[in-house]
């Protein structure tokens, strides 16, 4: 994007860039919780949920993509290494320690909202002011927002899996 470009966004871009970048370093540690999660994963439906994990890190990546290319059009420079991830992003990183499903999943839940709350800030941010910014934020929210009721549902899926067992067993 051209300085023209910028100067007529009506925002502090500044500011932007650093939520962009933020949001980057999250994307990145999502990416991670999800894949790395879903490779060590065990328990109940782990084999119906492990390709639906992966497909969710591959979105994370997906929008990190989108992410990197709107920070660089905005005449930023995205966080340049991994170590600045977790001084950057908010959403944290919670290692895998424990592989049970439900806490892999509970993991990623927690990722994800915190993931809805960041996109929801830089949308409401640039929202009638930068409509480039803005589009790409909705659109990412949008996909969050499904990671979020896929877990939900997968969650609800197992309490009653393990309901179900308790039934028979009695």
């Amino acid at each position: 994007m051209g300085q023209k470009g910028v100067d007529i966004l009506g925002i502090d871009s500044k500011k932007l860039i650093v939520m962009l970048n933020g949001a980057l370093s999250e994307e990145w540690l999502a990416y991670y919780q999800y894949w790395i999660g879903a490779r060590v994963m065990e328990g109940p439906m782990r084999s119906e949920i492990e390709p639906e994990l992966l497909l969710h890190a591959d979105q994370e990546l997906a929008h990190a993509v989108l992410v990197v290319g709107r920070i660089i059009q905005l005449g930023g420079i995205p966080v340049l290494t991994p170590e600045e991830w977790m001084k950057l992003g908010a959403c944290g990183y919670e290692v895998p320690s424990d592989p049970y499903v439900e806490v892999i999943l509970n993991q990623n839940l927690t990722g994800e909202r915190c993931a809805i709350k960041r996109y929801k800030e830089i949308a409401d941010f640039t929202n009638g002011k930068d409509h480039a910014t803005h589009q790409m934020a909705t659109q990412i929210l949008s996909e969050e927002l499904e990671h979020e009721q896929d877990i939900e549902d997968w969650i609800t899926d197992i309490e009653r899996l393990k309901e179900d067992i308790k039934k028979i067993r009695m």
